[in-house]
């Protein structure tokens, strides 16, 4: 048997183990599960801000929207630890990681698995691996609008 035919009856073979031991989708299933726990996120943080300006009726919107993200953040971290973030994940898509959630169970869920290592040098660092990108665009990126903004309109604020 020559090569080529020995690499396409290995490419073939391996095609087909692929799709025996891949999981069956549905886009159409996977579009409404993302949009169904996206919003449930959202309804979530909705209600919770909802229920700050109750029982808060002093604080500015400003402020209850801090507390609020920091109440889902922290939501998340718990669900993360105790296992079920992977579920709602799994269940959820993109629905699940989109959100500010999402973004805490990166974080969270990269220093547990490294915690073994130590509090610097696992928990710190490896959190830090995954967020240190987005945190440097959203630095980078801040500023190029900033200087766009001020080249364009000569002055800062609106």
């Amino acid at each position: 048997m020559s090569d080529n035919a020995y690499v396409k009856t290995r490419n073939e073979r391996y095609e087909k183990y692929v799709k025996a031991v891949s999981p069956s989708t549905s886009p159409l299933r996977s579009l409404f599960n993302s949009f169904w726990i996206g919003g449930l996120t959202c309804f979530i943080g909705e209600g919770l801000g909802d229920l700050y300006a109750l029982i808060f009726p002093e604080l500015s919107v400003d402020m209850i929207s801090n507390i609020t993200s920091m109440t889902l953040i922290s939501l998340a971290i718990l669900l993360t630890g105790l296992g079920f973030y992977d579920v709602i994940g799994r269940r959820g898509g993109a629905g699940s990681f989109l959100p500010i959630t999402g973004f805490a169970n990166a974080m969270s869920s990269a220093a547990m698995e490294f915690k073994s290592e130590g509090i610097i040098f696992g928990t710190s660092v490896k959190m830090f691996s995954i967020v240190g990108p987005v945190i440097v665009n959203g630095v980078v990126w801040s500023t190029v609008a900033g200087l766009l903004h001020l080249i364009i309109f000569g002055r800062f604020g609106a």
